[in-house]
């Protein structure tokens, strides 16, 4: 597999082959570091018996406090075929996952739609930091039925200083809006499992309270029908030295003050999580966990 690589607002233009390239440095297969049942997602996601989170690795994205770094930046994982992610889906649901949860995969549209050719029989969750390309949104109608975007910032500043990319409230905007015009509003089965719908995600960041706010009056003007899940689960992680403010946690006063603000718009669609949810535990183990030899599929 080749192809000529726009899918992210980086624009790289660079053809992608078997060596990674672009901004994310990934090459035209895709590169997964765990494929398992995840129980930590928001419990309309996760259930009873957990969604089948796909690891992507790589990102267009270049977050200094990402909680994923291994992965996300410096690229750990395995290549896989379309034939793999086919195996991988089709084991995760033997598994009982509820839905196929494709974490960070916007780098990776052209596998990860050759794989989904056919349909699945559980929802497909497109979980991705919400930097994204209305263009590629738009080319994931009818595989994709839920949307899990991150909306990190509404400020310029904040976007360039913690993830290189000033766009990003511009592009992220845009993308939401077009999923939630796919998506439509939050549907959920008869066992409370969204089965389509947008959830956008924002963490709150130290020292960030009134960026939260913003995020948060945007989301209550622009986003009818969407739910809201604000978490507090940053720690220190990455490569944040430096970043004074980022060199810490949340304090309870900032999580308090977000929290308020939530209640205060009216967002009481969704979820909160609490301030003791900040523990590395809740980081899923990257070690090609379910990820299979690709040369079984070659």
């Amino acid at each position: 597999m080749e192809y000529l690589c726009n899918n992210c607002p980086r624009m790289c233009n660079i053809m992608r082959r078997e060596t990674g390239a672009g901004v994310c440095r990934m090459g035209a297969d895709a590169v997964v570091a765990r494929a398992a049942l995840h129980f930590d997602e928001e419990p309309i996601v996760s259930g009873t018996r957990g969604s089948g989170a796909v690891f992507f690795s790589g990102c267009a994205l270049r977050c200094r406090f990402c909680q994923n770094y291994p992965i996300s930046h410096e690229g750990f994982g395995r290549r896989v075929s379309v034939d793999g992610l086919k195996h991988i889906y089709a084991n995760l649901i033997a598994q009982g996952a509820h839905n196929i949860n494709l974490v960070n995969p916007t780098h990776f549209v052209e596998p990860i739609l050759a794989s989904l050719e056919g349909g699945l029989p559980v929802p497909v969750v497109w979980n991705s930091g919400g930097y994204e390309r209305v263009e590629t949104i738009r080319r994931l109608e009818g595989r994709v039925r839920v949307f899990l975007p991150d909306l990190k910032y509404r400020f310029d500043d904040a976007a360039a200083r913690y993830s290189g990319a000033r766009d990003y409230f511009q592009c992220a905007s845009a993308a939401i809006r077009e999923m939630l015009r796919l998506a439509g509003p939050v549907r959920l089965d008869a066992e409370g499992i969204i089965q389509s719908g947008v959830v956008v995600r924002h963490l709150i960041l130290p020292g960030r309270v009134e960026e939260s706010k913003a995020v948060l009056d945007w989301i209550a003007a622009e986003l009818p029908g969407a739910w809201v899940s604000l978490m507090a689960q940053y720690v220190p992680m990455g490569n944040v030295r430096g970043v004074d403010e980022l060199e810490r946690r949340l304090t309870q006063e900032e999580y308090d003050a977000v929290v308020e603000h939530l209640f205060d718009l009216g967002l009481e669609e969704g979820f909160v999580q609490e301030l003791s949810s900040a523990e590395e535990k809740y980081i899923p183990a990257f070690d090609l966990t379910g990820v299979p030899d690709d040369e079984c599929f070659t």
